[in-house]
């Protein structure tokens, strides 16, 4: 499925690069690779799901439009292949979502539809919505087709690392519901099995790391508070966490601040825009390398839609 779905992207996505930094290795005290999917259509890797689920899709149930529910990069995801296949998309967003990011979603054509994120179920607007107007759902990580277009990060990860001469080494992956981490363990499985895939989320937001030590789903006691909102999701999903269970190793957690900091360090030596939640791996490659074991890593940056006073905030770190 993962390799249909790469078929169905070649015309239209952006093959991200894979980056490093001698400067990186040293504070890391080990190689470090940053894949740099915030270079993707939409600034995210969410345009590779969002155009696998629409491509993939009935034609005559895409042509009645579809809807999803996003805090940011999977709205505008969504949106753009909407757009690009000229069909409606609604978009559900919580109403604290970065500005940027609905004003992205909007200017793509999109019908934004806003939420309390602490006091409303995204999954029940998206769903009432749905069944109203005709639309089809399409879920940020659990759902398939969505899952295979991620996981075309992996095999791209798997190439590139062979052009680099890397053999054994962990993969760090932003996590939030479990799409992009689940399809790029899956691909790995495939391409690179010598590759460890490991979760990577900011502290008090940690559900899939707590999932992953517990043996079952685990939620988050909320869903505010963290500058990480790409990657804040409820709990892990009832498709993908059987897979991370599978194949992936024990989760990583960063603080806000490391998070500020590796956006920093990410501008200063990779040259690269990340958001909070994109920049998760990358701080911990950097700064949790007492729980990482390969002498070499590989981060995923998910994500560069931030907003100025945020990346402002990060750059301060410099100082």
């Amino acid at each position: 499925m993962i390799r249909a779905a790469a078929e169905r992207l070649a015309p239209v996505v952006r093959r991200t690069p894979l980056l490093s930094s001698p400067f990186l290795d040293e504070i890391a005290g080990r190689r470090v690779f940053v894949k740099a999917e915030n270079l993707q259509h939409t600034g995210s890797f969410k345009f590779r799901g969002g155009w696998s689920a629409l491509s993939g899709m009935d034609a005559k149930k895409r042509a009645g439009g579809v809807i999803a529910y996003s805090s940011g990069n999977h709205a505008q995801g969504v949106a753009l292949a909407a757009a690009r296949h000229g069909v409606q998309a609604v978009i559900v967003m919580p109403d604290d979502s970065p500005a940027l990011k609905i004003a992205n979603t909007r200017a793509l054509g999109a019908e934004v539809v806003l939420y309390d994120r602490l006091n409303d179920v995204r999954e029940e607007i998206g769903s009432r919505i749905a069944a109203d107007r005709g639309l089809v759902l399409v879920k940020p990580y659990d759902e398939p087709l969505v899952i295979a277009g991620q996981g075309t990060v992996g095999l791209e990860i798997a190439a590139q690392a062979r052009d680099e001469g890397i053999g054994a080494a962990e993969v760090l992956v932003n996590c939030g519901g479990g799409g992009l981490t689940a399809g790029i363990a899956l691909a790995l499985e495939a391409e690179a099995p010598e590759m460890l895939v490991r979760t990577c989320e900011p502290a008090g937001f940690d559900d899939a790391a707590r999932s992953l030590a517990a043996g079952r789903i685990v939620a988050n006691a909320t869903q505010g508070g963290s500058i990480c909102d790409a990657i804040v999701t409820p709990e892990p999903g009832a498709i993908t966490f059987p897979v991370m269970q599978r194949l992936c190793g024990a989760g990583l957690v960063v603080t806000d601040a490391e998070a500020l900091q590796a956006m920093a360090l990410a501008f200063q030596r990779l040259k690269i825009v990340l958001e909070p939640g994109g920049a998760v791996s990358l701080a911990a490659a950097l700064f949790q390398g007492d729980g990482i074991g390969a002498d070499t890593v590989i981060a995923v940056a998910t994500g560069g839609n931030v907003d100025a006073a945020i990346f402002a905030r990060a750059l301060e770190t410099l100082a």
